[in-house]
């Protein structure tokens, strides 16, 4: 009995002290917080913006700097992608093609998603940091929030850290930014403290006649036959934004939503749909508000110049589907769209996604 005892208190502080290296280990936010937000300028501080002015608005998953030259195990629906991280010359290479887009572009607001910092595969870097070197003439205001963090996650393709993160970048100045934390799925007890934490990255820009623009950065997740978590993230989402339609609260929101547009679905070959649900759960949204592209974008006859996924998946010769997608207040009113195409092919398994508006008007 005395041993069976012992055996009893051994176990309990394994037990005890395992739970406590795993909760060491691993990333726990709040569910609402309040992020930093830098602002450097060199000369004059940031501009206000000003109702009415016309905004130019990018969002581009930058896949971490990787590149197209892989097949990533996860690029496989099976895990079966032979490769596990870039090179240093790769991520350095399209860390330099990132930039060289944007200042192409020069968007007034530009949204990343998958921007690492402190993960093992891309060397603990911080990747926002490295681009800011490069655009910060263009974008003096930045805030970011992480949205996959932990010291080390045991799976065999990654063994180490990881950390990816949401991050925004304004011409104009932001007075604030917050991160809102999405619905998780359920998860295995031992796996959910590894698993991403998704969430809204939201920055408000004031306006000059008093105000905010508000400005909501996301990155959903992946589809889970069987899963609800993906319509609950979207439900989020929707009830954030019709709160600041209710609040006169003029609102744009972009960055990689993981989910189709109408009709698309039926349009991809077998094998490409077991990421996808039929039904997208998108529909919560665009049945609400405005998007880039819209169905109509994704279904008329240069619906192929709206596609905005390249999956690292040899079985496909090119941009095949759209997952990245600008929302926008209805008090908006979109002046042009387009997914930039030519010369991004090779940068990330995402294309950029860039919308021009017009601001509500002081009258409005």
């Amino acid at each position: 009995m005395q041993r069976s005892l012992r055996y009893l208190i051994v176990l309990m502080v394994l037990m005890v002290l395992t739970a406590g290296l795993l909760y060491d280990i691993t990333w726990h936010p709040a569910r609402h917080e309040r992020m930093p937000v830098i602002c450097n300028p060199k000369d004059a501080a940031p501009p206000l913006l000003v109702p009415g002015q016309a905004l130019k608005v990018m969002t581009w998953n930058i896949q971490h700097l990787a590149g197209k030259r892989y097949v990533f195990w996860y690029d496989m629906a099976d895990g079966s992608g032979p490769d596990e991280r870039p090179t240093p010359e790769d991520i350095a290479y399209n860390l330099d093609e990132v930039a060289r887009v944007v200042r192409d572009e020069q968007p007034d607001i530009v949204l990343l998603q998958e921007v690492d910092d402190g993960a093992k595969h891309t060397d603990y870097t911080n990747q926002l940091a490295l681009l800011q070197e490069r655009v910060t003439d263009l974008y003096p205001c930045t805030t970011e929030a992480f949205y996959w963090k932990a010291d080390f996650v045991p799976d065999p393709h990654i063994y180490g850290s990881v950390g990816t993160k949401l991050a925004t970048l304004s011409r104009y100045r932001l007075d604030k930014a917050e991160r809102l934390q999405l619905p998780s799925p359920e998860g295995h007890l031992i796996d959910r403290p590894f698993e991403p934490k998704r969430a809204l990255l939201v920055s408000y820009l004031p306006l000059r006649d008093g105000g905010h623009l508000a400005v909501v950065n996301t990155h959903l997740g992946a589809f889970r036959p069987g899963d609800d978590t993906l319509q609950r993230q979207v439900a989020a989402t929707s009830q954030l934004l019709t709160t600041f339609e209710r609040g006169g609260t003029p609102w744009i929101s972009g960055g990689d939503f993981n989910l189709l547009p109408k009709g698309q679905y039926e349009h991809l070959p077998a094998e490409q749909r077991a990421r996808y649900a039929p039904e997208s759960a998108l529909h919560a949204l665009w049945e609400k508000f405005p998007m880039i592209p819209s169905n109509e974008d994704v279904s008329g006859e240069e619906r192929r110049k709206w596609y905005t996924r390249f999956p690292n998946d040899p079985r496909v010769s090119g941009p095949d589907r759209t997952l990245d997608y600008l929302f926008y207040s209805p008090t908006l009113q979109r002046v042009d769209g387009q997914v930039r195409r030519e010369d991004t092919l090779l940068i990330s398994d995402h294309l950029p996604v860039i919308g021009r508006f017009l601001l509500p008007g002081a009258a409005q």
